[in-house]
């Protein structure tokens, strides 16, 4: 009876894309409070996780959605997901982002969360490489 909620589904700006090609200036990870995050994205993880995106794009073309929705739309399929705590930093990104859970007038936003099928999962699961691993103690 307990659900999570979770924060940051676009790893602080990760998952928009907005980092493929290094920091820009533009973006909060250049700003001297968020070092850490720069030294994140341009470290040897951080170039792997590029790559996984770069994996990730053709299921949301596939889903006919954006890695933002895409990303959010997995998060919220999860067991055990309540809600999810967006970070939006303008009114475009906020509208992108609930494209995950409702249909949109226009752009590429479609209702993404129900086609969120097992086989969806399972496909990104393998290309992320971090599902936890549950261990069930049957002694209880």
């Amino acid at each position: 009876g307990v659900g999570a909620m979770t924060w940051s589904p676009l790893a602080c700006g990760i998952i928009s894309g907005k980092y493929g090609n290094g920091v820009p200036e533009s973006s909060r990870a250049a700003l001297k409070c968020y070092q850490w995050l720069k030294e994140k994205i341009i470290s040897e993880e951080g170039r792997k996780q590029q790559v996984k995106l770069k994996d990730l794009s053709p299921i949301a073309e596939r889903l006919g959605c954006t890695l933002p929705q895409l990303a959010v739309a997995w998060c919220l399929r999860n067991e055990g997901v309540s809600s999810v705590l967006l970070g939006s930093s303008n009114p475009e990104q906020l509208i992108e982002n609930l494209g995950a859970i409702q249909a949109s007038g226009g752009g590429i936003s479609t209702e993404v969360l129900p086609k969120m099928t097992s086989h969806i999962v399972n496909e990104i699961d393998n290309i992320l490489g971090n599902k936890p691993y549950s261990k069930k103690d049957y002694r209880s």
